[in-house]
């Protein structure tokens, strides 16, 4: 029997299900509703974090040797910093938790991911979110393009991929400083062809990477100053990459930046790439190449039209016919299970610091997916293996025991969580476990630990 069309997209395409709310039961509203995964209108932003890292350099001068005050005002900025990103987290937190599908927020890690970039300090943590706020949500149903230039001149990109020691050969900077150690790095040029846009082997030359490198070397970062393009850094004459000239009129500039990711954005390569990869994040580690032709189709056909690929996944026959084909990653289970639970995205907003620690940073890094931390360009794994460790799986069975009671208080009835949480797709084994287990958190664990409930 056919899986009802609003379980299988809230468990293949989102978070799970949850008791909250109606579900949308067509692939037209699911697409719709990306819509609403937006920029959060209170977030971080480039804009306030050039103004925060003003504030706090100005702050750390003046506590050098200071009074005890401007010591106290230092350290009060610097938490402040802390509980910004914190509230940023649990935002990213609630949002899934809220989201009526979850799809337009799954779509919000999936492209986060694809444009990957690491926090650490204060400042890049905050960093790492801004780019989620600037250039992933206002891009959800938009134009590829669009994004990917958002993406690769966002700060916290240039930062991660060591773009901002990119300087040219010949520039005015090089000219009037020839004793400084300064060059050219390919790490950014590198990454928008192989990760970003074509993907590892397709054609293009390693002449490509190297003359892409030049033509980005006006890009950099300082939070003193409005653009993120310095003239002086930018490497003179024209640069050719896949047989199209850019900067021809002495140096490259913005325009030239667009252009050239505009290309790169359009390639049927990249549609390719685009397509496969949308496909094994949300259908099957190996998925059927149908799909990912069909995919591959809609995104040429449409020069990048994301609302047009949201929708073609959305209508997808291969979502049921690949039902548990994946691995919920530990961020997905999280949410998956406070949704389940009949969590709000008020309460999970209302956390403590200590509260979000212990029950999500905590437990995802033992997971395996510790927070704005994955291990390169890359970003996290897809293959079901990478997240079926024997420490992973331990760490989600303990979750689901000791959790979700300290999280909600009252816990549902295990055999309501059943229905909630799984619909009609428990199988045999767990639809008769629960309701025999010998307590109602037990019952709850067996849920929330099942292979039913940990693969989508």
């Amino acid at each position: 029997m056919p899986l009802p069309y609003e379980q299988l997209a809230a468990i293949r395409l989102g978070f799970g299900l949850s008791p909250r709310g109606q579900l949308p039961t067509d692939p037209a509203q699911v697409a719709r509703l990306v819509s609403e995964s937006g920029p959060e209108p209170d977030g971080i932003t480039l804009d306030k974090l050039r103004e925060w890292q003003s504030e706090g350099k100005a702050l750390t001068q003046k506590a050098r040797n200071g009074t005890k005050e401007q010591n106290k005002a230092n350290r009060m900025h610097k938490q402040r910093m802390r509980a910004l990103f914190q509230a940023a987290v649990l935002r990213r937190f609630a949002r899934a938790v809220d989201d009526p599908t979850g799809f337009g927020e799954r779509l919000v890690w999936f492209w986060a991911d694809h444009f990957t970039v690491t926090g650490g300090s204060i400042y890049y943590n905050l960093m790492s979110d801004a780019i989620v706020q600037d250039a992933i949500r206002p891009h959800l149903a938009g134009n590829f393009a669009d994004m990917m230039f958002a993406a690769e001149t966002h700060p916290a990109m240039l930062r991660y991929l060591d773009q901002t020691r990119s300087v040219g050969p010949n520039s005015m900077i090089a000219q009037q400083k020839p004793d400084k150690a300064l060059g050219l790095n390919e790490n950014l040029a590198r990454e928008m062809i192989e990760l970003h846009s074509m993907g590892v082997g397709a054609d293009y030359t390693q002449s490509d990477v190297e003359e892409l490198a030049q033509l980005l070397t006006g890009l950099t970062y300082n939070p003193r100053q409005p653009t993120v393009f310095r003239p002086r850094r930018a490497e003179p004459g024209a640069e050719t990459v896949l047989g199209e000239t850019y900067g021809g009129e002495g140096k490259a500039s913005m325009g030239d930046i667009r252009a050239v990711i505009a290309n790169l954005a359009t390639q049927e390569a990249t549609a390719r790439h685009i397509a496969r990869k949308m496909a094994v994040h949300f259908v099957a580690d190996d998925p059927p190449q149908g799909l990912v032709d069909r995919l591959a189709g809609v995104f040429s056909d449409t020069g990048g039209d994301l609302g047009a690929m949201n929708l073609a996944l959305a209508q997808a026959p291969e979502l049921e016919q690949n039902l548990r084909s994946k691995m919920r990653q530990p961020f997905e289970f999280l949410v998956a299970s406070m949704r389940g639970l009949g969590m709000t995205g008020q309460q999970v907003d209302a956390l403590r610091p200590a509260a979000l620690r212990r029950h999500l940073l905590n437990p995802m890094a033992i997971m395996g997916q510790p927070w704005a931390a994955p291990d390169g360009p890359n970003g996290w794994p897809e293959r079901a293996e990478d997240w079926a460790s024997p420490q992973g799986i331990a760490m989600r069975i303990n979750w689901a025991m000791t959790s979700p009671p300290e999280l909600l208080g009252q816990l549902p009835d295990a055999r309501d969580l059943l229905r909630d949480a799984l619909g009609d797709t428990a199988s045999e084994a767990v639809a008769w476990a629960v309701p025999r287990a010998e307590s109602n958190p037990e019952g709850v664990a067996l849920v929330l630990a099942s292979a039913d409930f940990n693969r989508r």
